[in-house]
């Protein structure tokens, strides 16, 4: 983390940007760090189409938008990050509409739950946080190409610290489940993906960063109890730190929004950034052989793989 005692907000990262004519998608819109991303792309030009898991929701997060910036261009979409058939889905009516994508921001994610499976059997953090991002992003590849340059930025987390992927058993069908190690797993596995993404697609005009938003206020953190706090610090503690501050969403999510848009990383994909600055990742995020063989376990996982033209 940066030393900066007033963290950034939106509002500071995008005075100034002018957005108009850009097309953006932000999954988990409807609530804290996504419906501020959102809100921040669309204020600065962008339109933007929020991704819901209910069409219900997604009304509410569309006209929530639109009270705070009222010449907003906004739509929403649903989309269940743990049914493949709803990315699907999803990523084929969002094509049929549009011809180029310029920003996608892999907002959406779940923190620290009990065991649980995705519709397809993946266990929970690992399908939600990275695996159907995985597919949502393959399937939106044209739009991007075609948008060229554009950009990924995949949500990750400090967390990404607790642990690296484990190619042999990712969804913990051999192995004891621990629900911060496999939010870990999940979290370094998106800092990860955003490595080689933008090694395959930073010749073709697509870029890719991974973010770490910070301790943000939001409800990611329903599942936390008072020992999984105290795991944490206990964590932080013996790796000579100690638990961050607090941020408000405004703040937490300048990064997310940084990323989409700052020109000065345009020679920097497939970077860890965090407080709106390139930050170190730890090493076994960052190994590239990891990282390919990570991508070609996802398109078995996913059962596709990424366009190659």
């Amino acid at each position: 983390m940066s030393e900066q005692t007033t963290p950034r907000t939106t509002d500071d990262v995008l005075a100034g940007v002018d957005l108009s004519g850009r097309t953006a998608l932000v999954t988990g819109a409807t609530t804290g760090l996504g419906f501020e991303t959102a809100r921040a792309l669309a204020a600065a030009g962008a339109h933007v189409v929020m991704t819901a898991r209910t069409a219900e929701k997604g009304a509410d997060a569309v006209a929530r938008l639109r009270e705070r910036v009222p010449e907003a261009s906004v739509e929403a979409g649903v989309v269940e990050l743990g049914s493949l058939a709803s990315v699907r889905a999803f990523t084929d009516e969002l094509s049929g509409r549009i011809d180029e994508l310029h920003l996608l921001v892999a907002n959406a994610g779940i923190m620290m739950p009990p065991l649980g499976r995705t519709e397809e059997g993946f266990e929970l953090q690992f399908g939600t946080n990275h695996l159907g991002h995985f597919l949502l992003v393959s399937r939106l590849m044209p739009a991007l190409l075609a948008g060229a340059p554009s950009r990924v930025v995949v949500l990750s987390s400090g967390g990404h610290q607790a642990s690296g992927v484990d190619l042999e058993d990712p969804n913990y069908e051999h192995r004891p489940y621990a629900k911060m190690e496999a939010y870990g797993q999940s979290k370094t596995a998106n800092v990860l993906f955003a490595l080689e993404l933008d090694r395959r697609y930073a010749d073709r005009g697509v870029h890719a960063w991974s973010v770490h938003p910070g301790m943000v206020r939001t409800d990611l953190g329903r599942n936390f109890t008072k020992d999984d706090y105290a795991e944490m610090a206990g964590r932080a503690k013996s790796a000579g730190t100690s638990l961050p501050p607090l941020y408000e969403v405004e703040q937490g999510a300048s990064t997310s929004v940084w990323a989409a848009t700052a020109p000065e990383l345009d020679d920097q994909g497939g970077a860890y950034l965090a407080d709106c600055a390139v930050a170190p990742a730890a090493a076994h995020a960052t190994d590239p052989e990891v990282a390919a063989k990570l991508w070609s376990l996802s398109e078995e996982l996913v059962g596709e793989a990424f366009p190659t033209s």
